[in-house]
């Protein structure tokens, strides 16, 4: 069932989803600053492809390794995440309009968690809860 979701998730949107970060995660990566996060926009990239069947969690950490997490989630949020985070949001009310939207819209929802705070957060497979 995953697997239909996931191609009806392609075709009616998420490929388009899947680009824009790409896209970003390539400009942002031809800046020797910017490499973190274009590195948290591959990886929404990745979810974004196949949301069905996934989900997020964060990662069991050192402290230190937290508390660099929460000051480039910081930056993150400051210089574009909140809008990566409204995107999604208005995405998944706008879906979850109609009832054949409520799945996709609810996937939109999945992607604001790793959009609000992707540095320290790992995509796992929903089946086994092993890293994807």
């Amino acid at each position: 069932m995953s697997l239909l979701l996931n191609i009806l998730w392609l075709l009616f949107g998420g490929i388009f989803v899947f680009l824009g970060y790409i896209a970003g995660g390539i400009a942002l990566c031809m800046t020797i600053i910017g490499i973190p996060w274009g590195v948290q926009l591959f990886k929404l990239a990745i979810f974004s492809v196949f949301p069905f069947g996934q989900d997020t969690r964060m990662r069991d950490q050192q402290p230190m390794g937290g508390v660099i997490n929460v000051v480039l989630n910081i930056i993150w949020l400051i210089f574009g995440g909140i809008w990566v985070v409204l995107n999604h949001l208005f995405w998944g009310l706008v879906l979850c309009i109609t009832i054949i939207g409520i799945p996709f819209g609810v996937q939109h929802f999945k992607m604001v968690k790793l959009a609000l705070w992707p540095f320290g957060r790992i995509i796992v497979d929903k089946r086994t809860l092993a890293p994807a």
